[in-house]
């Protein structure tokens, strides 16, 4: 019989308020920066979607081609009648290729921070598999958030985090993050994870600053947006996008570059730029297999299997939770 109960929202979205938290306490400090889930209000979602489909960023098609050579064994490794929660569900076109080839899932929970479009492709997703109760919930997966009720228990929780998403956490963040999802899932339970790996400069910067500047108008759009819901008066055209490989630290910085001394409004409060000083709004942290394999030890997970591309640019890793 087919699930045809409408799609119900939990909404657990950040307020304004915590929003203008957040950019203060970033914009304020010596070194400012702010936080990359908020570049995915409805616009920055869309200028995602096209970024994947860029010449220079690899990690999409990449993942797409494991995805599709290996889903059956990705599949079988999740196990029959599981629950599956994705984080950062997105246009959900990996989940779709997933959802074909699990065994008689119970339910599968889409997490997302962009309302607009966690229900758009929720709704796609639910008409595919109208056998499938489809729960969305908007949240910010990086705090804790409670799981909507399911029709029935599941044999097994399993999350799936396609994508290079990880990479966004601090090594420190990662473990908290992995900590988090492991405590969900629960002894047994299983992490299916996208994990870009390390590779030359020259395929890592052009993969964060294409030639048509989608990537430059993805990064602008977070300040369009502190304009639109917080008031702020940012001058976009006063700041350029930057991206760069961090050999150091092993991770792509983006940027945004002050092309002059400049003042900015914000929340009540006056910030003071100089000419070329930057506001930091993501990391892009990429991998070994050992470091990576460390990481996930450390967080309650052991990894199980591991795919990856034949040019070695990418890899999904289906962890398992210690018992």
């Amino acid at each position: 019989m087919a699930f045809t109960a409408e799609l119900e929202l939990r909404d657990f979205g950040p307020a304004r308020e915590s929003f203008l938290a957040d950019a203060l306490a970033g914009l304020l400090a010596p070194r400012k920066s702010l936080p990359c889930k908020y570049f995915y209000d409805e616009r920055g979602s869309e200028l995602f979607e096209r970024i994947c489909g860029l010449e220079e960023y690899y990690p999409t098609r990449t993942e797409l081609g494991i995805l599709r050579a290996r889903v059956r064994a990705m599949a079988a490794t999740l196990g029959p009648e599981c629950l599956l929660i994705e984080y950062g569900s997105g246009s959900s076109v990996k989940t779709r290729l997933l959802l074909d080839h699990l065994e008689a899932p119970v339910a599968y929970v889409p997490v997302d921070i962009s309302r607009e479009h966690l229900l758009r492709a929720a709704g796609e997703l639910s008409a595919r598999h109208p056998d499938l109760p489809v729960l969305p919930v908007c949240a910010d997966f990086t705090r804790p958030f409670a799981l909507p009720p399911l029709p029935r228990p599941p044999r097994r929780r399993a999350a799936y985090f396609p994508g290079s998403t990880i990479g966004n956490f601090a090594p420190a963040e990662a473990r908290k993050f992995l900590t988090q999802v492991a405590e969900i899932c629960g002894p047994g339970g299983a992490l299916l994870i996208g994990v870009d790996l390390k590779k030359s400069r020259r395929v890592l910067e052009p993969a964060y600053d294409d030639a048509l500047g989608v990537t430059a108008d993805f990064n602008l759009n977070l300040l369009r947006r502190l304009n639109r819901e917080l008031g702020a008066n940012f001058a976009l055209d006063q700041f350029a996008h930057r991206a760069l490989w961090n050999e150091v630290e092993g991770r792509v910085e983006m940027h945004l570059v002050s092309r002059r001394r400049q003042e900015v409004t914000l929340g009540g409060h006056r910030i003071r730029f100089e000419a070329g000083e930057t506001i930091h709004t993501e990391n892009s942290y990429k991998y070994d297999l050992s470091g990576f394999g460390a990481l996930a030890r450390s967080a309650g997970f052991e990894v199980e299997r591991v795919w990856i591309d034949g040019a070695g640019l990418f890899s999904v890793q289906a962890l398992r939770v210690v018992s």
